[in-house]
């Protein structure tokens, strides 16, 4: 017989697991907190404020443009480049992996 705290360390690891399989294989690993800091650090909400009117968030799902994690990574890539901002990949794809959780919610 399981006892109390074996059978909640085994549905927490289960739970984790369920969740991290839901999470694409691109951002699979990504650092949230830093992608989440990159964010705030480099006011993307202002800019795309800026060019999408509002707060900023008409510029997140375009009709038919994103369609996939690759491509949304892809797209964080493009602001990194045009703006300069000076991203490692890895620091890309936390960028990437925190608008996927609050905005795509991509599975593959």
């Amino acid at each position: 017989m399981p006892t109390l705290p074996r059978l909640l360390g085994f549905l927490l690891g289960f739970y984790a697991l369920c969740v991290y399989a839901q999470v694409p294989p691109v951002f699979q690993g990504a650092d949230l907190k830093q992608g989440e800091q990159l964010i705030a650090e480099h006011k993307c909400a202002a800019c795309h404020a800026q060019k999408a009117g509002g707060d900023g968030s008409a510029i997140y799902r375009p009709a038919g443009r994103i369609n996939s994690s690759g491509y949304l990574r892809g797209m964080v890539e493009q602001c990194n480049t045009e703006l300069n901002l000076g991203l490692f990949p890895e620091e890309v794809t936390s960028v990437a992996a925190v608008l996927n959780r609050d905005h795509y919610h991509f599975t593959k």
